[in-house]
């Protein structure tokens, strides 16, 4: 039985594939000396629109360099369904005397195409992989290809199961498993992802079902809920098996990735769990994990929409045109509270004017407020709304974004008879996922004069979070869609550091 380290590949889709010179380096010299078989590197990739790191493309003197101080075998996967052919001169050629084994990421339904890419590879000299996805489907949705399998008898080195969505139970496993050893004499393999937390005993289960080959990754590193810990399968199969493990080794590679454990936090949690047990794909839930905008509630919904094949839990009719003659749209920012008063003397001021809050985060400061308000909820604001606002002073109405929604919908119990949606946003194709979005076009669907904003102070100092720079640059791209669409920037009427408003201090009108 083969162990193959999948962590610089399986790992890069926490880090755009992109690891330093000194983690790898201090993992390569830790696998060394470690009873680990094979590296997986990374992929070989086209070129691609998106950024992808050195290890998304793997290219010919980083790979050498790795050989020149690696004395396993060395591995890199190739996506099929991104892969002709007649690429492979180019992609797989200039790897020959470097890199051992190619593994290619296979579909199911695209298995036959996938043999004929494995002939050519083979042809090349190196030992084939077959990474056969979804695998918990496999009986189900793609029983017609496991009948097929001996079409790689003599062509791959390798079929490696692959437990996609990290639902497989051992049970599961076991049949299948049997299932595949009727159909090929090809070397099998399995690897696991970790949602429900199974990808141990799955492991220990398919070494007792004689498989050749398993996989794992340091610390678990590996897409959405990630995979078996290397150190830990290194650790029971020590215990178990007697397989000669140097600790003190095995601790420095672990200290190598804690920088980037710590930064990710990959690992299982609800959202994990839910697509695990229901065969929902890795990359749809890891989107909306990493998605700052949206509760683990709503995900949860989301899913569950999913799996009851449903586009949205609930229809709420369209919000009327009301035309104020001004609006504000009160953003999260510290300005509001520090201009509280003049924001208030601003709107007693108007006689025809409204408040839309982009996020209710303020909304508990103007209950007292005797105009139209209007709360825009999306993602974890409507828990937000509930915290900030009790049914007793509920006097406003909720604003939903177009039906479907994309994580299906949430409005407070006391909120339901006021609560509406838009029609569709019409002011930009962008972040359609925002709260300042829905603020907007809300804005825009009740205004007939002047649409002004507060609490959009912008970030100061040079160094930000990276959930700064994301949000302001969200908000510079969506300001900047509102002077297109609108032919004029909009007002601030507080502090801000967005070069995309224009400021004017509330305190000249009052």
């Amino acid at each position: 039985m083969k162990i193959f380290d999948a962590t610089l590949r399986d790992g890069g889709y926490y880090t755009d594939w992109d690891f330093d010179n000194e983690t790898v380096d201090a993992y390569v010299k830790a696998m060394n000396a470690l009873p680990v078989d094979y590296l997986e590197l990374g992929y070989r990739n086209n070129p691609s629109k998106e950024y992808l790191g050195k290890y998304g493309y793997c290219p010919v003197n980083v790979l050498k360099h790795i050989r020149e101080t690696c004395t396993k075998k060395l591995d890199v996967m190739l996506n099929e369904k991104s892969t002709k052919v007649k690429e492979l001169d180019t992609l797989v050629e200039p790897l020959m005397g470097i890199v051992d084994m190619i593994r290619i990421a296979i579909d199911p339904k695209n298995y036959e195409r996938a043999v004929i890419l494995a002939k050519v590879v083979k042809a090349m000299g190196f030992e084939v992989g077959f990474n056969c996805m979804y695998m918990s489907r496999w009986l189900s949705d793609y029983s017609d290809f496991l009948k097929k399998l001996n079409k790689i008898d003599g062509v791959a080195d390798l079929f490696c199961m692959v437990d996609s969505f990290g639902g497989m139970t051992p049970q599961e496993l076991t049949t299948i498993v049997k299932e595949v050893r009727n159909n090929t004499i090809c070397p099998v393999g399995f690897h696991g992802h970790n949602n429900l937390q199974l990808g141990l005993i799955n492991t220990l289960t398919a070494i007792d079902l004689g498989v050749e080959y398993v996989d794992c990754t340091v610390l678990g590193m590996g897409r959405g809920a990630g995979n078996l810990n290397t150190e830990l399968l290194l650790t029971v199969l020590n215990a178990q098996k007697g397989l000669d493990v140097d600790f003190n080794v095995l601790g420095d590679v672990i200290t190598a990735f804690t920088p980037l454990y710590e930064k990710y936090r990959w690992g299982t949690q609800l959202p994990y769990m839910i697509s695990g047990a229901n065969s929902i794909p890795q990359k749809e839930v890891m989107e909306l994990v990493t998605n700052r905008v949206y509760s683990f509630d709503s995900i949860v919904r989301g899913l569950q929409n999913k799996k009851d094949k449903i586009e949205d839990n609930a229809k709420y009719p369209i919000l009327s045109e009301e035309k104020f003659d001004d609006v504000i749209i009160v953003g999260g920012g510290q300005s509001p509270i520090e201009h509280l008063d003049g924001i208030i003397d601003f709107i007693k001021q108007k006689k025809n004017i409204a408040l839309v809050f982009a996020t209710a985060r303020h909304a508990g400061m103007f209950l007292g407020v005797d105009v139209p308000q209007y709360y825009c909820l999306l993602g974890r604001e409507a828990k937000r709304l509930k915290t900030n606002v009790c049914a007793e002073q509920f006097k406003a109405t909720c604003v939903l974004p177009p039906y479907p929604r994309k994580l299906g919908t949430d409005v407070p119990e006391y909120a339901e008879k006021a609560t509406y949606e838009l029609p569709k946003i019409e002011f930009t194709a962008e972040y359609q996922d925002s709260c300042t979005t829905l603020a907007i076009q809300t804005a825009l669907n009740i205004c007939g004069g002047n649409i002004y904003i507060v609490g959009y102070d912008g970030y100061p100092g040079s160094v930000l979070s990276e959930k700064e720079v994301a949000l302001s640059n969200e908000n510079m791209a969506l300001l900047q869609d509102y002077e297109k669409y609108t032919g004029k920037k909009m007002k601030s009427l507080t502090p801000s550091l967005y070069p995309e408003l224009e400021v004017e201090s509330i305190y000249q009108f009052i």
